[in-house]
């Protein structure tokens, strides 16, 4: 397979004019070449931090804060998913995962809830999509223990104590994520104690959390759309960046549509960061955070891309492609998504 275009190529996205060539699912060379085509080519998304399973209720529980909305085991999110049947839930979910892939992104990385059962349902509803998401069971150290388990998500260090849950994740070489800092800063050190293989939101740390950060090195899964629904105040994108990998999620789909073009453009038009920036944390980081080998246009690399059309309504006329992408873009300037 050969694409041709606008690559946006390596780590900082450097347009080049040219083809890639893909054979077998990897990257076997980025060509520079005078070509005919106006297409854009570019990593595909990693959404790097997802809840589906509440598919079935988007748009629920305005006005809630975010304890009523999604705080276990008695948030409405979890009554609510208590009370919808495993073939709603598997079918919502398929749709949601579908939209994801048509907007983009090769895969996202989900806390799913349910225990053994929420892993199992999605793994089903993933069945037969090129989508593969990365599935972390909660609830249960059985559901991590799963054969189609990628690893454990974490709901907070203030919700349980999840040492046990830490240790066997790290004795199956699973992915550890933990919810930190998003309501309050009370959580932080304690979900940091645990060695977790990534934070989620870390909206509020205080001076001792960024140097804790930048010295341990953990990654950090931000979302910001998030964070203004549910009213806890945006992260410090800007000083994480500063300090560590930083990797952009859309978060529970009853809040924000799983689009990670409008995530982008939210983050580069509210927050202290550039267009290279916002992509790298769509893709690359993504990746990095789960251990995938893809994010970033290089030989060697599977071959997870997306193409948009550089001719479109949209996209005619851009100068600036990487900023272009980030902050107009949009599902309807897709032409492809290869992987």
């Amino acid at each position: 397979m050969i694409l041709e275009g606008t690559i946006l190529a390596g780590s900082d996205f450097e347009p080049v004019e040219g083809r890639v060539v893909v054979e077998d699912g990897e990257i076997q060379a980025v060509e520079e070449a005078p070509v005919e085509s106006d297409d854009i080519v570019l990593p595909a998304f990693v959404n790097a931090h997802t809840h589906i399973g509440d598919s079935i209720a988007k748009e629920a529980g305005g006005g809630l804060s975010l304890e009523e909305l999604v705080a276990p085991p008695d948030g409405l999110k979890h009554r609510l998913l208590r009370q919808t049947s495993y073939e709603e839930k598997v079918a919502a979910m398929r749709r949601s995962l579908q939209f994801m892939y048509s907007g983009g992104t090769a895969t996202c990385v989900e806390f799913r809830e349910g225990g053994v059962e929420g892993v199992r349902a999605i793994r089903e509803a993933a069945d037969g999509l090129a989508i593969d998401p990365v599935v972390l069971g909660r609830e249960t150290i059985d559901a991590m223990r799963l054969d189609e388990a990628d690893g454990f998500g974490a709901s907070g260090a203030n919700d349980a104590e999840f040492g046990e849950e830490r240790r066997a994740t790290a004795e199956a070489g699973k992915l550890f994520g933990i919810h930190a800092g998003e309501a309050d800063p009370s959580d932080i050190d304690p979900a940091m104690d645990l060695d977790p293989d990534f934070l989620v939101h870390m909206c509020h740390p205080e001076p001792r959390h960024l140097a804790r950060v930048a010295e341990e090195e953990t990654p950090i899964a931000v979302c910001p759309r998030s964070n203004l629904v549910t009213d806890v105040g945006l992260p410090p994108i800007r000083e994480w960046l500063d300090r560590t990998t930083v990797a952009l999620g859309t978060d529970n789909v009853m809040l924000n549509s799983p689009s990670m073009f409008r995530e982008m453009e939210f983050t580069a038009k509210l927050c202290d960061v550039t267009a290279t920036e916002v992509l790298r944390m769509a893709t690359l980081s993504g990746a990095e955070l789960a251990g995938l080998n893809y994010g970033c246009i290089e030989p060697g690399r599977e071959a997870k891309l997306l193409v948009l059309d550089g001719d479109s309504d949209n996209l005619a006329g851009v100068r600036d492609p990487v900023r272009a992408v980030v902050r107009r873009a949009g599902t309807s300037d897709v032409s492809e998504v290869v992987g």
